[in-house]
């Protein structure tokens, strides 16, 4: 079962460490308009649509990735005082009378959304371009299919924590590396003083 959990994970890893590139073009791009609106008395037409175009992919898209991570925000000052077994208690509940219904309805009318921009060929109104936008909706029930998958994960987890009394392991990534770098510095001036 572990082994499952973890793909699903690195599933979720994979597309938020992918479509995190996304600041980078989206820092590109902004610059670019700056530097030509200012020096070259140049203002370009797609600056607006490029930008909330991956500003919203990119939000979007992390959304499993930060699921995958534990990183959403939760009322941590209460939660972090019960057991493992509470918590997990806690967002199996939360897990099962919220986010499914929400992705469920993220995914049905996204695909609608997406759908019906789709036929009308729909393109933006923003610039004289008028980029296609109907690729960026369906990011909408893509990644309700995502946070699906990811809250399929999360639930087993939560289960096997009510039976075991702790939650299983997670993939380790660059944030547990920061966290023992720090652990050990820690533990090293301790010795020393």
């Amino acid at each position: 079962m572990q082994s499952f959990l973890l793909t699903i994970d690195k599933i979720s890893n994979f597309f938020g460490k992918a479509f995190a590139w996304s600041i980078v073009i989206l820092t590109f791009a902004i610059t670019y308009e700056v530097f030509s609106r200012y020096v070259f008395r140049a203002p370009t037409t797609w600056a607006f649509d490029v930008s909330y175009i991956l500003y919203g992919t990119l939000f979007m898209m992390a959304g499993a990735y930060a699921m995958a991570r534990n990183g959403h925000v939760r009322g941590d000052f209460l939660y972090r005082n019960f057991s493992p077994r509470q918590q997990a208690g806690l967002d199996l509940a939360l897990w099962l009378l919220f986010f499914y219904p929400a992705m469920i309805a993220m995914i049905w009318k996204g695909w609608d959304f997406f759908a019906q921009s789709y036929f009308q060929n729909e393109r933006s109104a923003f610039s004289p371009q008028g980029p296609v936008i109907w690729p960026f909706k369906f990011l909408i029930p893509f990644v309700g299919c995502l946070m699906a998958l990811q809250g399929i994960a999360e639930v087993i987890r939560c289960a096997t924590c009510l039976r075991d009394g702790e939650w299983p392991q997670r993939l380790h990534d660059v944030e547990e590396m920061e966290k023992l770098i720090l652990e050990r510095a820690e533990a090293e001036r301790e010795g020393k003083a």
